[in-house]
């Protein structure tokens, strides 16, 4: 992979499948011990967003890898008084060795990409959040041994977990269902790009109908109905949402043994029981885990370090 040395991971579709497999592999001995890597480079944080499963397993994963981070708070730094993002990211490629960016709009990690030589990782967009689904690939295939022949179905809002999903999905052949109420289906242009992606490899469903979406699956996969920036419409959304619960009768309509995600935040009871997200089938606390390795790998991989 070492091809990969200074590329950007704007969106999961900037790797190829073998690509994200190699990831995989690369995480799950990091998080075994099998292999090992050390460095002495500086990752910059620039969060435009709350979060604690981002920022938190991104710095872990530096300081394991024997980097350093930096935490450039839009709030204390210029960026937040409207320095344009073409300055800031110019004077951040002479200090840092990669930068992980998490906003509001796509294109603006595409100019920071456009004006640094460092690997801008986009720590989540509205578009996309390609780390996270990273964590969720090695989290099936740590469950099934494998990623092939499985079937994933994910219920609620069409948005950027689910965009990356399906493009995850569709790079490595697995079957991916989306359930949604009509009106808060996925981005057009993804799906169009997911289809081609996917081509005959897999199978790409889109319905209104949680319970035929669930039906037979060995992954159930949601998130809340209502991101960030959208708080302000969670009440007109629930009762929208409401079929598309993931509940122990939903959940009795996969297999047996299907595993059921959230990348959290949750809101218990509102798209996920809290009987679900205990329950035994739960492998989010897995997943929340999994953020860490995985991003140790992404950054050992895009440093150069492997």
């Amino acid at each position: 992979m070492k091809e990969l040395k200074g590329q950007d991971f704007l969106g999961i579709a900037n790797f190829s499948a073998n690509d994200i497999r190699d990831l995989l592999q690369l995480a799950g001995d990091l998080k075994s011990g099998k292999t090992t890597i050390t460095c002495n480079k500086i990752l910059g944080l620039l969060f435009y967003k709350a979060s604690t499963r981002t920022r938190v397993s991104f710095t872990v994963a530096m300081y394991q890898l024997g980097g350093q981070v930096i935490d450039l708070n839009p709030n204390v730094t210029q960026v937040g008084r409207g320095e344009p993002i073409c300055d800031t990211a110019r004077v951040l490629d002479r200090y840092l060795d990669v930068l992980a960016v998490r906003t509001f709009k796509q294109e603006d990690l595409e100019t920071f990409a456009k004006f640094a030589t460092i690997p801008i990782i986009n720590a989540l967009s509205d578009l996309e959040h390609p780390c996270q689904i990273l964590a969720d690939l090695m989290t099936i295939q740590e469950c099934f041994g494998t990623l092939s022949g499985l079937t994933v179905t994910y219920l609620g809002d069409g948005n950027n977990v689910a965009n990356s999903l399906l493009l995850g999905c569709a790079l490595l052949g697995i079957n991916v269902r989306f359930a949604t109420p009509p009106g808060y289906e996925l981005d057009d242009k993804i799906i169009e790009y997911g289809r081609a992606i996917a081509g005959d490899r897999s199978e790409i469903i889109l319905t209104e109908d949680p319970v035929a979406a669930v039906k037979g699956v060995q992954v159930v996969y949601t998130d809340v109905w209502a991101s960030m920036g959208q708080e302000n419409m969670a009440d007109e959304r629930m009762p929208i949402f409401q079929p598309y619960q993931v509940n122990g009768a939903l959940l009795n309509e996969a297999d047996p043994d299907a595993i059921v995600l959230h990348c959290l935040p949750a809101h218990r009871d509102e798209e996920i029981t809290d009987a679900v997200i205990e329950g035994k089938q739960s492998r989010v606390w897995d997943q929340a885990e999994n953020r860490m390795h995985a991003q140790k790998a992404l950054l050992a991989t895009l440093l150069g370090l492997v």
